[in-house]
């Protein structure tokens, strides 16, 4: 029996369920003809279990529910042989194959929607590639954090690269969800990762994936982003309509707001640059806007004010896994909106190697 259940595999918590319900169905329909008397009154009720078994588990499941339905059945047609009483139990017959067929269709249509959603996962992860724990001279972490297991997938992006012009990096959030936003943010990052390596000007980025984008969607389709550079010790951020970076040094928590309000990508923003001198000991915290409208019960998320205690302190990724803790238990595991985290800590300038000395020579500068 178990093995007819299963398949090639155990009897899933959803089959359990519906075997569960029917069997209950049946079980409550035979007290109440039992106490009935000797007239099969309620028979017709037991076809009623092969299609609450088809709300939940497979036909394999149903066929046995259905089985038993019509064996209930006529155990009690043996008491009241009448006819209307024999036509119930060739009713639970019918409705056996009827709730099979129904439990099949379902359990196809659910078995694409999971082929599809692990497709689009799959996507999703082959355009945000791992980055990390070093880029260039900066320790770097970056997160992805789905609203729920069964959300749709967003386009949030990010990605951090060592060109010649420095650690250059982006995050940003592409408008609507789905398999069109993913496509979408593919098409950012893949020539993100091409122009990053050619320009030597992040306005000149800019301008580039602005173009990319306008090619690719409709006119109230747009990408917020932030792009930034680290050159040096020198930190230049451009804005275009993304949530502001925060700055954390020594304790405080500094948002780096752009010069002036740029629109997105794809309304042709014109790149104002925000230049600071980065120190020791800097870190730099960049998200998507779903972090910042992350609520309970009407209040959001206290992200500047709680920012240094979460990603102030341990390595970069442990900051962002403080960060999403203390985020789920804010809203209590309930998310609206998927959240792209990147966090950076600059270390200090490169340390000048010393050439290698001889021995003889160490020996002649001691004597």
């Amino acid at each position: 029996m178990h093995s007819f259940f299963a398949g090639r595999g155990p009897i899933s918590p959803g089959s359990r369920a519906g075997l569960g319900a029917a069997v209950a169905l049946l079980a409550l329909v035979s007290v109440i003809e039992l106490a009935d008397g000797p007239n099969a009154s309620y028979v017709g009720l037991v076809a009623a279990a092969p299609f609450l078994a088809a709300a939940f588990a497979s036909w394999r499941v149903v066929l046995t529910v259905g089985a038993l339905a019509t064996v209930v059945g006529a155990v009690f047609v043996i008491s009241d042989p009448s006819f209307p009483a024999a036509i119930n139990v060739v009713g639970v017959g019918l409705s056996t194959g009827i709730a099979a067929a129904v439990a099949t269709i379902r359990d196809r249509q659910a078995r694409r929607i999971d082929e599809l959603f692990k497709l689009a996962q799959v996507a999703q992860q082959a355009v945000l590639r791992p980055i990390g724990p070093h880029v260039g001279m900066l320790a770097v972490a970056g997160r992805y954090i789905s609203a729920t297991a069964a959300a749709d997938i967003g386009g949030d992006l990010y990605e951090a690269l060592d060109t010649p012009y420095g650690v250059r990096m982006i995050i940003g959030d592409v408008r609507g969800k789905g398999l069109d936003a993913v496509r979408l943010a593919s098409i950012v990052l893949g020539s993100y990762r091409h122009v990053a390596f050619e320009r030597g000007d992040l306005r000149t980025v800019v301008a580039d994936l602005d173009r990319a984008v306008a090619r690719s969607v409709g006119d109230e389709d747009f990408v917020t982003a932030v792009l930034v550079e680290e050159r040096g010790g020198t930190l230049t951020i451009v804005n275009c309509g993304h949530p502001s970076p925060l700055l954390l040094r020594r304790g405080k928590v500094i948002p780096l707001d752009p010069p002036a309000p740029v629109p997105p990508l794809g309304f042709r923003p014109e790149a104002q640059p925000r230049v600071e001198r980065l120190e020791p000991g800097d870190r730099l915290l960049l998200f998507t806007d779903g972090l910042g409208e992350a609520r309970r019960e009407g209040e959001f998320f206290p992200t500047a004010d709680r920012a240094w205690q979460l990603v102030g302190h341990g390595t970069v990724g442990d900051g962002l896994a403080s960060l999403e803790a203390a985020l789920h238990e804010w809203v209590h595991g309930r998310l609206d909106d998927d959240i792209a985290l990147v966090l950076m800590e600059y270390t200090g300038p490169r340390p000048v190697a010393s050439a290698a000395m001889p021995s003889w020579e160490v020996g002649a500068a001691g004597a």
